[in-house]
């Protein structure tokens, strides 16, 4: 088992991680999936807001805007330089901004690395999913809870500088992020729960998120989805970085941190190695859905945080890989996590009854009395009336029979039917 301690780490001159690469992986050439159209959106009418956003919706560095330069320049490196002249302009801020981030990671460090590193970090709560099962409705109630902490938005775009640059950036990056996710009108602010996930293209350069930012080299990136393909050096980085993001949240707020990232449904293994008294909670959703809504959300978001073309034909395939891949991983693994520090719960059951639901899951885990939770929790679902969620066109019949087929262990194990009218 690895240890804490076992986790020695160095900094290179600008502070980024350069682990060696590890053994490349075997593919399958992908089999063709019939294509799969989502309904056009309405045109929307011009005002100077919508156009400011989608100005700096087409320059926003995304992902890497928090990113040092030497992370910067590693990352063109093993992406061969390749990027599309859309997104130069995007490329150059981005080169711009990591200049400053260095500097002020060193000024960070300065101040507040001693005391980051006698940080007590508390067991975490980890949310499991797949994405677009329903883990960010999960972050959110579970964020009103004020015994707990969790990642925001503007933590995890700046994970290198959030201490120093926070009381000065915070309010700035709200303005110009909008307020509202475009592919399904959840709430989006600098200071709303986030992915922890994303924090690590900036810290490291290594996420599987990054396959959306270069599709065209998704093969490095994807092994990054369940670690499980790594080297042991590389893996080991990886780790280093979460704890050190991890101490760094907790010597902020000083309480148990709420994690949600879908990558960690299939690294449940290697988070119980940094974290053994961690817990769990596994939210789950009919697969027909999470299909449909995961197609929607690359075709409205592929380009807001990619450097490259992205082939629309290729997106299908992506997604029912790479959810196989974790929820194979999860399975697998799921029985790792001690007794009593793991539960499941269903979107379509916390969507009926939020407040059932979530005194179960209090339970289950032997989380701190829900009864102290009731009245933030209420307040916070009097807030979502009005809500309305995206509708998908139906699947078209080959391709639905395409999901039961390569997702049938999802429809097998939380007992979802093959038949379900609601996915067409």
């Amino acid at each position: 088992m690895l240890h804490l301690k076992d986790l020695d780490w160095t900094w290179d001159v600008d502070q980024a991680w350069r682990p060696s690469g590890g053994a490349p992986i075997q593919t399958l050439p992908p089999p063709t999936l019939p294509r799969v159209e989502s309904p056009k959106p309405a045109p929307a009418s011009w005002s100077w807001s919508s156009t400011w956003q989608s100005v700096a919706a087409s320059l926003s560095p995304g992902l890497l805007s928090g990113v040092r330069l030497g992370t910067w320049l590693r990352v063109l490196q093993e992406n061969r330089l390749e990027i599309d002249p859309p997104y130069w302009a995007r490329a150059f801020l981005v080169t711009l901004g990591a200049m400053a981030q260095t500097g002020l990671s060193w000024l960070e460090d300065h101040y507040f690395s001693q005391a980051v590193q006698r940080a007590k970090i508390l067991p975490p709560l980890f949310i499991l999913g797949l994405p677009r099962s329903g883990t960010t409705h999960l972050h959110n109630l579970l964020s009103r809870d004020k015994r707990f902490a969790y990642p925001t938005m503007f933590e995890v775009l700046f994970p290198n500088t959030f201490l120093l640059t926070e009381p000065i950036l915070a309010g700035i990056v709200d303005r110009l992020i909008g307020h509202r996710r475009p592919m399904d009108n959840v709430r989006f602010g600098a200071a709303e729960p986030q992915e922890d996930e994303w924090a690590m293209p900036s810290l490291i350069g290594r996420s599987c998120l990054l396959a959306c930012a270069f599709p065209r080299n998704r093969d490095l990136h994807d092994r990054y989805l369940t670690l499980r393909e790594l080297g042991e050096e590389e893996r080991r980085a990886w780790q280093t970085a979460l704890l050190q993001f991890v101490r760094k949240l907790s010597y902020k707020h000083s309480k148990p941190l709420v994690l949600k990232s879908p990558g960690h449904t299939g690294r449940i293994r290697y988070l119980l190695e940094l974290f053994p008294d961690a817990r769990f909670v596994l939210i789950r959703r009919n697969p027909y859905t999470i299909f449909q809504s995961a197609w929607h959300t690359l075709k409205v978001t592929g380009a807001e945080a990619t450097y490259q073309a992205i082939p629309a034909s290729s997106c299908p395939e992506t997604i029912l890989r790479s959810y196989r891949l974790l929820f194979e991983a999860y399975f697998e693994d799921r029985s790792l996590i001690p007794p009593g520090r793991l539960h499941e719960v269903s979107f379509e059951d916390l969507e009926a009854d939020p407040m059932g639901e979530m005194r179960r899951l209090y339970d289950q885990l032997n989380l701190p009395t829900f009864d102290d939770f009731v009245p933030h929790l209420r307040d916070y679902l009097q807030s979502l009336r009005g809500y309305t969620k995206n509708c998908h066109k139906p699947l078209e019949s080959d391709v639905k029979q395409r999901v039961a087929s390569e997702w049938s262990r999802l429809f097998d194990e939380w007992g979802y039917s093959r038949g379900d009218s609601q996915a067409g």
